[in-house]
């Protein structure tokens, strides 16, 4: 197997580094290798190279086949094309010089390329960056407008208020009536009427008081309990059906002794009345 030129994976996962090493094409890629010829970092833009030139000629040039992301490197940093001159040189196409000044040239025109996509992608990213602050600094003054527009609103409101409570208080001052000075006077002008003393008073509240007849004294509401214990007792005093019977049959019993004894008033009544007319005879006599 001829020699190869390779990449070899170095760095951090998500972050990964190659190295471009020449090995053996029967090694595994991370394993074992003859030498390094430099470092591709792709995680840039553009992508970062770092590549021993002279090495690197001299390995195509012994006869290293490099592997397709390899030929590319090799060919962007021109490698390629020197060992495509030298070739010529040698075949007797053109003088060294010749070859020199050739070369010299595509590496102008190459730097030149470069250059023109990093000034690209720096004024890419210059002019997002502004529009991203035109953006920013408009929301900034879309938000301080609102901002103010609130506060204009209270101080509106604040104000409508004030002249709110300012006409309430004028209104009231029109209703209340101002006293004219003759009105004024008028009391002063009046001759003080005599008090009359403690002691006249005193007397004249004692006369009245006994004018007066007392008043009867409202009767003091029994309270709920006191309603519901005189109803029990009541419902307990009621006497029984059997007894009530009897009690109107000693009634109906007794009502002809008390026609009897009305029988007898009216004869003692008689007798008084007799003796009193005896008694007004013995005195006329």
């Amino acid at each position: 197997m001829p020699v190869k030129i390779r990449l070899a994976r170095r760095g951090r996962k998500f972050s990964k580094i190659y190295s471009i090493v020449v090995a053996d094409g029967r090694a595994p890629r991370d394993g074992k290798y003859i030498e390094t010829l430099g470092q591709y970092d792709p995680n840039t833009n553009p992508a970062t190279i770092v590549l021993d030139f002279d090495r690197s000629l001299e390995w195509l040039q012994k006869g290293a086949q490099p592997t397709d992301t390899c030929r590319a490197i090799l060919s962007y940093k021109g490698v390629l094309y020197k060992k495509h001159l030298m070739e010529g040189v040698k075949k007797g196409a053109f003088d060294e010089a010749e070859a020199e000044k050739r070369f010299e040239t595509w590496m102008k025109e190459k730097e030149g390329k470069i250059q023109a996509k990093v000034d690209r992608l720096q004024n890419e990213s210059d002019s997002e960056k502004k529009e991203r602050l035109a953006a920013e600094s408009k929301v900034r003054e879309e938000r301080a407008l609102e901002i103010e527009k609130q506060r204009s609103e209270l101080v509106a409101k604040e104000a409508a208020a004030a002249a709110g409570e300012e006409a309430e208080e004028a209104e009231e001052a029109v209703e209340a009536p101002e006293e004219t000075p003759a009105e004024a006077e008028a009391p002063a002008a009046e001759a003080p009427k005599e008090e009359p003393k403690a002691e006249e008073v005193k007397e004249e509240k004692a006369e009245e008081k006994k004018e007066e007849p007392k008043a009867e004294a409202p009767k003091e509401e029994p309270k709920a309990e006191e309603v519901k214990e005189e109803k029990a007792e009541e419902k307990k005093e009621e006497p029984k059906a059997e007894e009530v019977k009897e009690e109107k049959a000693e009634e109906k019993k007794e009502e002809p002794k008390a026609e009897e004894t009305a029988a007898e008033e009216k004869k003692e009544e008689a007798k008084e009345e007799s003796a009193d007319d005896d008694k007004k005879e013995e005195e006329k006599k």
